[in-house]
């Protein structure tokens, strides 16, 4: 069962066509990955997606609904989070903060109001919701084993486990679909081990996975489902045996002999 497709989704910017007339689907429950090579338009295809950025033709319908041109905060609270190439901790903030901030992220449709409802209740209401945020966060810290650095800045913690911490912050939300960009990059061995490992829990929950990644090794690991775009175009989708073996993959990524 797809719980997400594009139809001819094309974004340009200027003269350049970024992602030019994908139809791309992700399955319920899967591990679906998308690779090629730089400037193939992965992220862009994301941030179109996550409502980043809009789309300049096509369609992005997400569990049955349109959602193509929406803002971000809206599809979040639909059910779809992500993380970033580059990461975005709160670094200022502990460990358990960051966390606690993904879940009130879900507070109502409207942020505004779900502010100004905040606002209105009492001391004891509030200190009791506060407690119970609180609990939550620690749960997905445990989850990810990071529940130690609770108390820690953000900012102090290794650079994998900064990764993990953004991932935990994004699941906190909820999201039926989870986008990771790049969760692997700078990661050593060990690091990346550990993610692949991180990753088959969370398909474990149910949450359905999306991810841009360099690193073949991972992708063929844990990738139920490929998706080759080069030039903002899709060039083949299939199991990672199919990718692997697939022509025109592997001109993208290696190049084309000259004929003589």
């Amino acid at each position: 069962m797809r719980i997400l497709e594009t139809q001819h989704l094309t974004r340009e910017f200027g003269g350049v066509i970024a992602v030019n007339d994908v139809d791309f689907h992700v399955e319920k429950g899967l591990v679906t990955g998308l690779i090629g090579p730089n400037g193939a338009g992965k992220t862009t295809l994301f941030n179109q997606i996550t409502g980043v950025d809009k789309p300049t033709s096509g369609k992005i319908i997400f569990d049955g609904n349109d959602i193509t041109g929406l803002p971000a905060w809206k599809i979040s609270r639909m059910g779809i989070a992500r993380t970033f190439q580059n990461i975005r901790l709160y670094k200022e903030l502990t460990v358990v903060e960051n966390v606690m901030m993904g879940l009130h992220f879900k507070v109502g449709e409207n942020p505004f109001k779900g502010r100004f409802i905040q606002a209105l209740k009492s001391y004891v209401f509030a200190s009791r919701e506060n407690r119970e945020v609180y609990g939550k966060a620690m749960e997905w810290l445990r989850f990810f084993e990071l529940d130690e650095h609770a108390q820690d800045f953000a900012g102090s913690l290794p650079y994998g486990k900064q990764r993990e911490l953004e991932i935990a912050r994004a699941l906190a939300a909820d999201p039926k679909l989870l986008f990771l960009d790049e969760p692997a990059a700078g990661m050593n061995p060990a690091e990346t081990a550990h993610l692949m490992a991180v990753v088959d829990k969370i398909r474990s929950l149910g949450v359905t996975v999306v991810l841009i990644e360099h690193d073949m090794k991972l992708v063929m690991n844990i990738c139920d489902n490929i998706t080759v775009l080069n030039f903002g175009m899709k060039i083949a989708e299939g199991t990672p045996n199919d990718i692997k073996h697939d022509k025109l993959v592997i001109e993208a990524y290696l190049g084309r002999e000259e004929e003589e």
